[in-house]
């Protein structure tokens, strides 16, 4: 097929994205496709208008490729691509609206608020309002943001108003989360809709205190352990959980979810990525290659998944 690859982005996980990329189109490439790789930018809207291709793999990460507006275009094009379509991928990055829903399907998620931020807020009172909403230590983050980009774990009360100037420089809606302590978990979720199986659920051991941008993204930068080390019964847990909310949010072909378990064995759910990392360390090919899926192999599924 004559497939085309969006990479780049004017997201701040924009490196992320090349880099991502770059894996996808030698798979393609290997896979036998011909390739056509395309820096988005939203200045050159033409170079995607003009597409004549059998397909689009979306490469990118973030603002305008990870939250429906590139899936918008492409609808009204009339052009397939590759991973869910704009209502889940829009749903999916709000961060806030998708715990609603995974509450909705009784998936355990940390209490949190989110909060707007204008010219017109007064910090002051809402460091307060969050002050008297949340103990410490809690989470500060952009409501629509990837790649922990703009998180503050916020320890003690001088830095909230700090953690607050950093998430708006992201997004003008923050999230505040109770913070949880526990294992970082994350589960691959691939197939056709209502087919969805998980693939062996990842445990992360980052280098850093925080499993940060460094910790997702440099060589060496967090330890994999796959399958996790847990028991059999919170193991299916987990992967029901991850099919679950991957369904509720509408997600097509892949995503993947974050979780923290507790020490009590209460798995939070994090989030669910639409358009997951696929770098040379990135956790989605590592969990596939487990099941022995090459890196070629699954994108490759994913292709086939889209088309058929």
């Amino acid at each position: 097929m004559k497939i085309a690859v969006l990479y780049g982005g004017v997201s701040k996980e924009r490196d992320v994205s090349i880099s991502s990329s770059k894996g996808i189109i030698d798979a393609l490439k290997a896979n036998g496709h011909e390739v056509i790789g395309i820096d988005f930018h939203p200045d050159r809207l033409h170079e995607i208008i003009e597409l004549n291709v059998d397909l689009v793999f979306i490469g990118l990460h973030g603002k305008f490729g990870e939250d429906g507006s590139i899936q918008g275009l492409l609808d009204m094009l009339n052009i397939p691509y590759v991973g869910s379509g704009v209502m889940a991928s829009a749903v999916a990055m709000d961060k806030f609206k998708a715990k609603q829903l995974f509450k909705v399907v009784n998936i355990p998620i940390a209490k949190g608020e989110r909060y707007r931020i204008t010219d017109q807020t007064n910090i002051n009172d809402l460091v307060e309002k969050i002050h008297r909403n949340f103990e410490l230590p809690f989470v500060v983050k952009p409501n629509r943001e990837g790649s922990t980009l703009g998180l503050t774990i916020v320890i003690n009360k001088e830095q909230t108003e700090q953690a607050i100037k950093k998430a708006v420089q992201s997004d003008e809606f923050i999230l505040v989360e109770q913070f949880i302590k526990g294992k970082e978990l994350t589960v691959p979720v691939l197939g056709k809709m209502n087919e969805e199986i998980a693939l062996p659920i990842i445990e992360i051991i980052p280098k850093n205190e925080l499993y940060d941008y460094e910790s997702k993204y440099a060589e060496g930068g967090s330890e994999h352990i796959i399958p996790a080390q847990i028991s059999e019964e919170l193991t299916t847990k987990i992967k029901n959980f991850a099919v679950k909310a991957h369904q509720v949010l509408g997600c097509e072909t892949y995503s993947r979810a974050d979780f923290l378990l507790t020490d009590e064995g209460v798995p939070y759910i994090l989030e669910v990525n639409t358009l997951p990392g696929m770098t040379p360390t990135s956790l989605f090919p590592d969990s596939a290659r487990t099941n022995n899926i090459s890196y070629n192999e699954m994108i490759e599924t994913l292709v086939q998944l889209t088309v058929n």
